[in-house]
């Protein structure tokens, strides 16, 4: 799953890419910015913030944008990545926020 975020648009669009997909997970930017136009948009959105040169995306935020285009199972599987992002230590120390790298298309 990709969250997509779109600086070309204003205000820059934010979404979440194959949400069934819950094998990978990252911030995936188009638009011409930087990390601090990065970091207004996510804000902006109620999606999360930067983190140095990455991201940290609310759990309930990917849970808001998944709502409506996912499988009956897709919450277990959602929880099985966050178990696995936990053990690699990509999700905040409150399980709040998960750790994704942004990639800049």
């Amino acid at each position: 799953m990709h969250v997509t975020v779109d600086l070309a648009s204003e205000p820059p669009a934010v979404a979440l890419a194959e949400p069934d997909d819950c094998t990978r997970f990252d911030v995936t930017v188009s638009g011409t910015g930087d990390d601090g136009d990065l970091d207004r948009a996510l804000v902006h959105a109620g999606v999360g913030r930067t983190d140095d040169q990455e991201a940290l995306v609310t759990v309930a935020a990917v849970r808001r944008l998944a709502s409506g285009s996912v499988g009956d199972g897709w919450d277990g599987q959602f929880e099985t990545m966050l178990d696995f992002a936990r053990g690699r230590g990509w999700l905040t120390d409150d399980g709040e926020s998960i750790r994704a790298h942004v990639v800049w298309q």
